[in-house]
């Protein structure tokens, strides 16, 4: 007998294979210095970076914004300037950026206030950095023909 698979799975499995051969060129020290980078000079963040729960939500936006660079770094390799395939992505960035600022906003205790405004550029910036060094690595890894 046969076993029969749709294409969607295959795609999804493709997909996640691709996803974590791109994920072993990461470490959890750039991750951590990140966090501290971005969030740890503002006086509402720096309250509450210290919990765990918290950095590890910037964690999983970084590595989501990584992911999502790494897999539109496939335009870039056809020639694609990389503003341009940032545009293509631009619903699902947004959407990341707006995640952990709410997230932020949410645990913050209210002491966010004026400082709003430079958080959300905060974690604008840091979605940004990761997505582009996302974009590097896997437009790296389609010269290199490893994915």
């Amino acid at each position: 007998m046969n076993v029969i698979t749709t294409f969607k799975e295959k795609r999804r499995d493709k997909q996640l294979k691709y996803e974590r051969s791109v994920l072993r060129d990461l470490s959890l020290k750039t991750l951590k210095e990140r966090v501290k980078q971005y969030f740890g000079s503002t006086r509402v963040a720096s309250s509450f970076v210290m919990n765990s729960g918290i950095e590890e939500a910037c964690y999983d936006v970084a590595l989501e914004a990584y992911l999502l660079g790494a897999k539109f770094s496939k335009f870039g390799y056809y020639g694609e300037n990389i503003d341009d395939a940032r545009k293509r992505c631009y619903k699902e960035e947004k959407h990341l950026i707006d995640t952990l600022y709410n997230f932020l906003l949410y645990w913050g205790n209210g002491e966010e206030g004026s400082m709003s405004e430079s958080l959300y550029y905060s974690c604008e910036g840091y979605i940004d950095i990761w997505w582009k060094e996302g974009f590097n690595k896997g437009e790296r890894r389609h010269k290199l023909r490893l994915h």
